[in-house]
């Protein structure tokens, strides 16, 4: 999961805001899971949480990802030493803040959706919680 292309390959890092002003409440499913830590999601993270709850509720209900990773990260391998400028392109990361909507459920039963989403909670390097309407 990357965008199609970037104008800027190498961007500032930026700063970790701590609390989110926008997407915090749920849009289009029953059930979702909210971040409870502010960090950075590689797009193999999100990926990897996206297919282990797709696998569990196999045909039915639908999954919503509310982030993106848009946020391009280079890096020029540990073996270098100091110096020799900026390093490639190496991965993608969405910004996510605490109180961050990362992924939305319906269609499904409350037993099952919370537990598809605990299984991709499992996946992810940061606190969650599962939220409902």
């Amino acid at each position: 999961m990357q965008p199609a292309r970037v104008k800027h390959t190498k961007t500032h890092k930026g700063h970790h805001k701590e609390y989110a002003s926008r997407g915090t409440q749920l849009s289009f499913g029953s059930f979702g899971l909210k971040a409870e830590e502010s960090t950075w999601l590689k797009s193999n993270q999100l990926e990897s949480a996206r297919r282990v709850m797709t696998r569990y509720i196999q045909r039915g209900g639908k999954i919503w990802l509310r982030v993106f990773p848009d946020k391009p990260r280079t890096s020029s391998g540990g073996t270098k030493g100091m110096g020799g400028g900026r390093g490639a392109l190496s991965h993608f990361v969405a910004p996510v803040e605490i109180g961050r909507i990362l992924f939305e459920i319906d269609g499904l039963p409350e037993a099952t959706a919370r537990e598809a989403l605990t299984r991709g909670a499992h996946k992810l390097p940061i606190k969650t919680k599962v939220v409902s309407r």
